[in-house]
């Protein structure tokens, strides 16, 4: 997946501060991202008001994922198939962030300590209708929704297929 090996090299490149975000944008809005399915929708996960699309730039990203995953989910994790879907990062903020009614955004290779990078729910991320910090972004809908994510969240780094 040479995409996936472009992403994550942008991704180091601006974890050591000298990479272009504008640059890793483009790139990860071109790149195919595998994102693990769970429960018939995509792998979630709620931290900080901000429901998380998981998102991994190839398969051996996932394979860490699902490894640390199936750790502490304990003996009924092992063995576990993870299904996956792959999709342009484009598509996850263009279309998916936007559908899901609450603030989203996508974090990618989050098995990765020095490897892993949020593309947060803001203006030049994602749409304006579904960014953060849009001057209407204050109302007490969007307040609701973030609180509301955090509530529904099943815990830091648990999906929920959405």
């Amino acid at each position: 997946m040479a995409a996936g090996t472009a992403l994550a090299e942008r991704i180091a490149d601006q974890r050591a501060g000298v990479g272009d975000p504008r640059a890793l944008l483009g790139e990860f809005r071109r790149a195919l991202v595998l994102v693990p399915l769970d429960g018939g929708g995509l792998w979630t996960a709620a931290f900080g008001g901000v429901r998380w699309v998981c998102g991994f730039t190839d398969e051996a990203a996932l394979a860490r994922f699902a490894q640390a995953r199936n750790a502490l989910d304990g003996a009924g994790g092992a063995g576990r198939s993870w299904e996956f879907a792959e999709l342009r990062g484009a598509r996850l903020l263009d279309e998916v962030v936007p559908a899901m009614g609450v603030p989203a955004g996508v974090a990618v290779n989050i098995a990765d300590p020095d490897g892993s990078m949020f593309f947060p729910p803001v203006t030049g991320i994602v749409p304006d209708g579904a960014s953060v910090d849009r001057e209407d972004a204050g109302s007490v809908d969007r307040e609701d929704a973030a609180a509301q994510a955090s509530a529904d969240a099943p815990g830091h780094g648990e999906g929920q297929g959405r």
